[in-house]
């Protein structure tokens, strides 16, 4: 086993996840070489703004202008790290320390690695449904937002369909609406982001959107797409077919861990990892952001992967640890990990915030009006008496740092109960 500090370190990922472990790991002492393998060409950048203010703004209009914007700030501390673009891991054989991954210029290398840090992201869900792929978008990277902001100005007004109301569907769909298109969105499953903030918050997001002007079709499944070259139309299964000249396709995303197959690990959601995100089964290997499937105990003991921007960071400064003592056959630091879950999310003057999971449990109004939501209102998510979730909406900056500040212990008497 080589020392913790000088072994080599391949980290597979090169977005923020994968910049931040390479960051921690220098922070952490690692002094051997560290290698960061990232698919896409670009460095790590920020990905929020993509389905708000840069959609809705048409300038800058090239994929190096936005970098200059997205671009995340290196520390110098990484700056003898070796981050290959354009480099695709394709496989992993653990027991061997190696990988296989394929180069810009479609070579394969096999590498051997001391280290590895499983940092590979998402990639956007497809529909798989019938139909002409020409006019059918998701939105993840810069080339997407590119993508989607020609193709809606060249029917412009478009007649958008954006399948799904997460946070991605409800974000991009407000934002297209307010550059004047007329926008449809379709879920199956309920009001928009109902699955994590519940049905009365849901309900008062989708009032205030259809005042604005988005239509919804919720309950509603789509069964395929009309059109022979590109989309024309979006068929649902109450045999509607909705018009479309642009169809977003925000179905959720997809954890890349195929690269990690064959190594008889847990891939069923992401990497399952132990509390300390080493991943179980596998010698110095940790798993960090997106695809980490881990217990955290400020909720419970059950793992689960967490989609927030703010855990690639979070996931990072433990995982460097852990990787060091793992290579080094040293015991890990056995503090409890337990970081809080938050996201924020902008929809028009509509801006939410989120600490805790509050799809765990129920929600309660304890301050404002679901009807009023611009006016501002504050929900704690209560299970089996704990608050494992609380949700501000359009309330003062200082007024979210003090509720992140005191998630973890019961500050709020619920005064009235949203249905969810």
């Amino acid at each position: 086993m080589a020392d913790g500090h000088c072994g080599r370190v391949a980290v597979v990922g090169g977005s923020l996840a994968g910049l931040r472990a390479a960051e921690q790991l220098r922070r952490v002492g690692h002094e051997g070489p560290i290698t960061v393998h990232g698919a896409e060409p670009h460095p790590a950048y920020t990905r929020p703004p993509l389905s708000k203010e840069v959609l809705a703004h048409p300038e800058p209009a090239s994929a190096g202008e936005l970098l200059g914007r997205l671009e995340f700030r290196r520390r110098a501390a990484v700056d003898d790290v070796d981050f290959r673009r354009g480099s695709t891991v394709l496989a992993a054989d653990l027991r061997a320390g190696t990988l296989t991954r394929r180069g810009p210029d479609g070579v394969e290398h096999v590498e051997e690695y001391d280290g590895l840090v499983a940092a590979s992201g998402l990639r956007p869900r497809r529909l798989a449904v019938p139909g002409p792929a020409a006019g059918r978008l998701a939105l993840r990277t810069i080339e997407d937002c590119l993508a989607l902001r020609a193709a809606v100005d060249a029917a412009r007004p478009a007649r958008v369909v954006v399948v799904g109301a997460g946070f991605v569907g409800s974000e991009t769909a407000c934002t297209l609406r307010g550059l004047g298109h007329r926008v449809t969105v379709v879920e199956p499953a309920g009001p928009p982001m109902s699955r994590v903030l519940g049905e009365a918050v849901g309900a008062a997001v989708q009032a205030l959107h259809e005042a604005s002007g988005v239509e919804f079709a919720i309950g509603r499944g789509v069964t395929g797409f009309d059109g022979d070259e590109r989309v024309t139309g979006v068929l649902l299964d109450d045999g509607r077919t909705l018009p479309a000249d642009v169809v977003v396709e925000a179905v959720g995303s997809v954890p890349h861990t195929e690269w990690l197959a064959g190594n008889d690990l847990d891939l069923a959601d992401g990497v399952l990892c132990a509390n300390d995100l080493s991943v179980r089964g596998a010698p110095a290997l940790v798993a960090v952001g997106d695809v980490a499937r881990f217990p955290n105990p400020l909720l419970d003991d059950v793992p689960r992967r967490v989609e927030h921007w703010a855990m690639p960071a979070d996931t990072a400064r433990r995982a460097a640890p852990t990787l060091v003592s793992l290579m080094a056959g040293e015991p890990a630091d056995p503090t409890p990990f337990a970081p809080i879950p938050s996201f924020w999310s902008d929809q028009g003057e509509l801006r939410l915030q989120s600490f805790g999971s509050p799809a765990l449990g129920r929600a309660r109004l304890d301050e404002g009006d679901l009807g009023d939501l611009l006016g501002g209102a504050l929900l704690t998510y209560h299970r089996d008496g704990r608050h494992v979730g609380t949700l501000a909406v359009n309330l003062p900056a200082a007024r979210q740092r003090e509720l992140r500040d005191a998630f973890d212990r019961p500050t709020h008497v619920p005064t009235e109960e949203a249905r969810s």
